[in-house]
């Protein structure tokens, strides 16, 4: 998993319409990686994203969804549920994969969780884990959030 202060890797995924999107595209992104979409937990970290949509528009940083599923799987999902974010996923290996968010215990259970990368490309906020509990940090998001607009 990526760590606070590193460089973002170059990541190129898919939105749900096939476009693709680099995030050095944006200001700052927020990339949540979600377990996968039936995930009920998941489900309800991404509606506390939208809950704080309106501080994260504020301090100029997009909310992305990344998930494990293919792009129909992801498309059905986000229309169905409503998603007001972006929901990506990766063109060859998942966007899991590609931060480092491997499966665990035998490859069973996909890990989740959550990078801000500021406008120079450097991660300011990084979690996860393996259960899907723990993989949404608000508290952490805030704070790394607010710290972006802070002076140096």
């Amino acid at each position: 998993m990526l760590e606070a202060g590193s460089p973002a890797p170059q990541l190129v995924l898919e939105d749900t319409d096939g476009q693709t999107v680099r995030l050095p595209d944006h200001h700052a992104v927020l990339l949540y990686f979600m377990r996968s979409t039936t995930c009920p937990v998941c489900r309800r970290h991404v509606r506390a994203l939208a809950e704080d949509a309106a501080t994260f528009e504020a301090a100029g940083v997009r909310v992305l969804i990344a998930v494990p599923e293919d792009r129909a799987t992801a498309a059905a999902w986000r229309a169905e549920h409503g998603i007001p974010f972006p929901v990506l996923t990766g063109r060859r290996d998942t966007p899991h994969e590609l931060v480092g968010l491997s499966r665990t215990v035998f490859g069973a259970l996909q890990r989740s969780g959550s990078i801000l990368v500021d406008a120079r490309g450097v991660v300011r906020h990084a979690h996860s884990a393996a259960l899907p509990t723990g993989s949404y940090d608000r508290a952490g998001i805030a704070a790394a959030v607010a710290a972006l607009g802070a002076p140096a």
